[in-house]
């Protein structure tokens, strides 16, 4: 497993030390204002990720080797996941990403029983995009 980022290593203690859903899910929130808007520019059909119930786009760009995504979506909660997704693979390279366990992530974030089938496909369509465009 990849080691985590200074950003995904301070989610985790944030999210561990939350100790009920309801404060989870307040966090989630939280952590999804903090997403960088996409420009109308980019939420294209060439940047929607497909096998998402909700819009989600997706940009990617390299750097030194390391891969930075960003994303949006109109819902609130969907946003909240794409954030805590993007604070673990920002940074990685394409074989670090091409690995990552994004059940195991949710898991220690404790937000994996949360996860209704469908948002869990959908995040999971997210990190099959995300490994696409590092390839």
């Amino acid at each position: 497993m990849s080691p985590l980022s200074a950003d995904a290593a301070h989610a985790l203690e944030v999210f561990q030390q939350a100790g009920s859903w309801e404060q989870r899910a307040r966090l989630l929130m939280q952590w999804g204002e903090k997403l960088d808007p996409l420009g109308e520019t980019q939420q294209t059909e060439a940047n929607r990720v497909h096998g998402c119930e909700s819009q989600v786009w997706l940009v990617a760009e390299q750097v030194d080797q390391c891969w930075q995504f960003r994303a949006a979506s109109e819902a609130r909660l969907i946003r909240g996941l794409l954030a805590l997704l993007l604070v673990r693979v920002n940074g990685l390279d394409s074989v670090a990403l091409a690995t990552l366990d994004l059940s195991d992530w949710f898991t220690q974030l404790g937000l994996a029983r949360q996860l209704s089938p469908s948002r869990s496909n959908g995040l999971n369509a997210v990190l099959r995009r995300m490994t696409e465009l590092s390839n």
